[in-house]
């Protein structure tokens, strides 16, 4: 059974300052969506979809894409307004993208398999690859059945500012109960992580709370049910036009709550580290040369 990595890199990455999905940050010039790709490969996936805007297309394969094709079958799809379902169109003045539902939702026509969502900006770790293909197969041939690989929240904030993490809550037989996606969180100077968004003063978050770092896994089905969510929110939605995004937990909440939708939470000893500031570079190469000196990588990718 083929199984699909979908590699979310439309993100405009404004809080980093620049194009951080292309930005060479491994000891030999990697990018740092190369070792999940190469994660991926070793646990079975043998397909790749690329997620990015047209305006990318040129320096992006000629960066990673032309490169990937020769380990594996790769394709793209793209997040552009054209791409919204119903015909629905945006503000003429807007320029963001419309979030991580419409990402995925962009790469219906080239995936007909179970597969595999990350951002392109994190690293996820071997293991969680393993687990991930492991429930792939699972739920293959299933319509309402989705998995997502779960962290601990003290392991995936910044030191360099706030970031936004989906805290998920799990019942007793290990099925995603809900997640809720939380806003401007950071560790306190008091040395506790809290959520500034819902209270100025911060709202304490306990270090192991489960949080989702974008990594689920879904069958083709989700094209449908995405769509018709898509469409819901495009036209009914508050908030800002110019601005309002639609995000994957908050879609995979409400499709547990209203469609039915079991999602097993994936347990692994795999270590997350990621790029939301510049700030946050250094520490990041450093972790990377590490996982190279320790053989976790051969010398290069």
């Amino acid at each position: 059974m083929k199984t699909t990595l979908l590699i979310m890199a439309a993100g405009l990455g404004s809080r980093y300052g620049g194009n951080k999905q292309i930005d060479r940050i491994g000891p030999g010039g990697e990018i740092l969506m190369e070792y999940s790709i190469h994660d991926a490969i070793c646990a079975g996936f043998d397909k790749v979809v690329f997620v990015i805007r047209r305006s990318m297309d040129e320096v992006f394969r000629k960066m990673i894409g032309d490169k990937i094709a020769q380990k594996v079958e790769t394709h793209y799809a793209y997040q552009e307004y054209d791409s919204l379902p119903d015909g629905f169109i945006a503000p003429k003045d807007r320029t963001k993208p419309y979030g991580t539902v419409h990402a995925v939702y962009c790469a219906k026509d080239v995936i007909h398999e179970p597969f595999a969502v990350i951002n392109a900006d994190d690293y996820y770790g071997k293991d969680a690859f393993i687990a991930m293909a492991d429930s792939l197969h699972r739920m293959a041939g299933q319509k309402a059945a989705a998995s997502m690989v779960a962290y601990y929240l003290k392991n995936t904030i910044s030191e360099n500012g706030t970031v936004t993490r989906g805290i998920c809550g799990q019942d007793s037989e290990g099925f995603l109960s809900k997640v809720v996606e939380t806003y401007q969180i950071k560790r306190d100077t008091d040395g506790v992580i809290k959520d500034f968004a819902s209270d100025p003063a911060g709202v304490p978050l306990p270090d192991d709370a489960l949080v989702s770092m974008n990594f689920f896994g879904f069958t083709p089905w989700y094209f449908e049910a995405a769509g018709a969510k898509l469409a819901d929110f495009l036209k009914n939605a508050p908030g800002d036009e110019l601005k309002k995004e639609y995000v994957l937990p908050t879609l995979v909440d409400q499709l547990m709550k209203e469609s039915g939708l079991k999602v097993e939470v994936l347990s692994t000893h795999a270590v997350w580290f990621g790029v939301t500031y510049q700030e946050d570079k250094p520490l990041v190469q450093e972790a990377l040369r590490k996982l190279h000196e320790s053989g976790t990588y051969p010398p290069t990718l």
